[in-house]
């Protein structure tokens, strides 16, 4: 038991660490965009932290901290980190792995959505989470939808995550950026949401230390990749029709994830904070 508090105390720092790792490369950012008058007008964003808890009784509970960021760059970022615990409700129990056999769980993750000012800036997507019930295990990826494809962007992206995935086992790229092809999908729109990434989850390979460096080195990677895109395209000039072609990609963010994303659900059925769940959704959105 010691060894799973152990464990749990020590992914709950990494996701911790890698929020502040990130928040401080935005935030670098921010000062070093070399926009137009109306751009440079703004204030350099900075992060805003908000803490919550669970209103649970003493079995269940824990909480966690948004970070949200409006800014020249980033019309809106949030990085948020979480750890709960409690029991799945009846009707989510089948559907999470060992949850059926006892409903008690245990949860600590990040979760990344940026929402860049520029159409050039792709939308970014990022998670990771170790979970527990009466198996564990560790689950995330990282995505890209950008409003106006890339080849250069796409391939340096999916280039640093395969180098990530390779490092730890060779089938894992295939097989992860397979599954995040398959997952983020609009079925009703018959079309992906972006240009992919790599998705992963219920990854128990029996070595815990290997998987939490695995989802380590995951994080590691999309925070660099991601951050290379943005200094490379944040300062290139946009058109009001560009603008609108990008509200219209949102529109289709938000989507997915009222409609699709397994997170989105997750966080809603067991009881987590409103505002840190629905963080993913941009500012402004359109439909034509």
């Amino acid at each position: 038991m010691k060894l799973i508090e152990d464990q749990r105390k020590i992914a709950r720092a990494w996701f911790e660490k890698l929020r502040d790792e990130i928040c401080s490369v935005f935030e670098t950012i921010e000062d070093t965009v070399k926009g137009g008058d109306e751009i440079m007008a703004i204030s350099p964003g900075r992060f805003k932290r908000k803490n919550w808890e669970r209103p649970e009784g003493l079995e269940e509970g824990g909480g966690g901290v948004t970070s949200i960021m409006n800014g020249r760059v980033f019309e809106k970022v949030g990085v948020n980190v979480s750890t709960v615990f409690g029991e799945f409700s009846e009707q989510f129990r089948a559907s999470v792995p060992g949850a059926k056999e006892d409903p008690r769980f245990w949860a600590s993750g990040i979760s990344l959505v940026a929402h860049p000012r520029s159409p050039h800036v792709p939308i970014a997507h990022m998670n990771s989470r170790m979970i527990v019930t009466t198996k564990q295990w560790f689950g995330g990826g990282g995505d890209l939808t950008p409003i106006f494809p890339i080849e250069q962007d796409t391939r340096e992206f999916h280039k640093a995550l395969k180098l990530a995935c390779d490092a730890h086992n060779k089938e894992y790229y295939p097989k992860f950026t397979k599954w995040c092809d398959e997952y983020f999908y609009l079925p009703h729109r018959n079309e992906t949401r972006g240009v992919g990434g790599i998705f992963y989850d219920n990854l128990d390979t029996k070595n815990w230390e290997a998987d939490l460096a695995f989802t380590r080195d995951v994080g590691i990677s999309f925070k660099n990749a991601y951050s290379d895109i943005v200094n490379r395209r944040m300062n290139e000039e946009w058109s009001d029709e560009d603008k609108y072609v990008q509200l219209i990609k949102r529109g289709r963010y938000v989507e997915f994830n009222l409609i699709h994303d397994r997170g989105t659900k997750f966080g809603l059925m067991t009881n987590g904070n409103t505002e840190a769940i629905l963080m993913s959704l941009p500012p402004i959105a359109a439909w034509p």
